[in-house]
């Protein structure tokens, strides 16, 4: 056969192999880690984008707590080509205590216009040990009105962690009437629950069909991360699969629901995290096309502008 005919075969062969290798990385299931945290004791802080790697995470939104300094997380990101979003910390003893300079830290974070995302703002954390005190805030608190003007302003979701489970009684009540009526104020705002709120199925979708505007996050709800905590966090597992009410809830509202793994300690950058996604490969696995798609990655690139396609 002629060189040249050699040639056009070879380069026929070799296009066609470029198409299916395009359509096979189009129907890859990749994921977005919507919210996780690291800090200094993560060394050195590129470990987070070699367990991405490993784990087929495209990108994450990560803020920082303890004392590593936003500029660390700023510098990641620019070093890895954008595939960590930098969110503006909320957290700390500025926080709790309602400090100047927690308005201090939020004005300078928003003006070096180097982050793209808001850390998720504490309503009712539970105290957690040595590691983490209880905070209580509710949400008509001029600290989280000044958060959540700024996810206003920069056309952020707003990312909220309240433990219902771990209230009880009226307190309970109220933190959730206290928190529907923030939607209800705020009807065009993207709002984010944290581990599912610690709710059951059926609360989830009572809150979906009356507030248009609530989405609900993934951290913390699969066996790896509840078995390793004494939190009434809420599996939404049995076994490797998800339970079928929760997995009839997915199918039925995808574009509700965002992944995510909320990695807080050094100790979640590690096997913890290759665990993790074990459960949320298979299980997503099971889930229509469509819906997995949605949930891994498509609804937080909507919701944050996330462009993964060059990564």
């Amino acid at each position: 056969m002629p060189r040249r005919n050699i040639q056009k075969i070879f380069l026929i062969v070799f296009v066609f192999a470029q198409i299916g290798w395009l359509k096979a990385d189009a129907n890859e299931l990749y994921f977005i880690d919507a919210h996780s945290q690291v800090d200094h004791k993560v060394v050195p802080i590129n470990k987070v984008i070699s367990l991405m790697d490993s784990a087929g995470v495209r990108h994450t939104i990560l803020s920082t707590r303890g004392n590593l300094k936003g500029k660390t997380l700023l510098k990641l990101s620019k070093e890895t080509s954008g595939r960590v979003t930098p969110a503006v910390r909320t957290k700390g003893k500025p926080y709790d205590t309602g400090s100047k300079k927690y308005y201090e830290l939020l004005k300078k974070q928003i003006e070096t216009k180097q982050f793209h995302a808001i850390a998720e703002v504490l309503l009712y954390h539970a105290k957690k040990g040595n590691k983490a005190p209880e905070v209580i805030v509710y949400p008509d608190d001029k600290r989280v009105h000044a958060a959540l003007n700024y996810a206003i302003e920069n056309s952020w979701p707003f990312v909220v962690h309240i433990e219902f489970a771990s209230l009880q009684g009226e307190k309970r009540k109220k933190f959730m009437r206290a928190f529907k009526q923030m939607l209800d104020q705020h009807p065009k705002q993207p709002f984010i629950l944290t581990h599912m709120g610690q709710l059951s199925r059926n609360r989830c979708l009572m809150l979906i069909k009356k507030h248009n505007n609530l989405y609900f996050h993934t951290g913390w709800t699969n066996p790896v991360a509840v078995e390793s905590s004494n939190q009434p966090w809420t599996n939404i597992f049995e076994g490797y699969h998800f339970s079928p009410e929760w997995k009839d809830l997915f199918i039925q509202y995808p574009q509700r629901f965002i992944f995510a793994l909320d990695n807080v300690f050094a100790e979640h950058w590690s096997d913890f995290y290759q665990k993790q996604m074990d459960y949320w490969k298979r299980g997503l696995a099971e889930l229509p096309k469509k819906v997995s798609h949605l949930i891994a990655h498509g609804n937080a690139e909507r919701l944050w502008h996330i462009n993964t396609g060059s990564q």
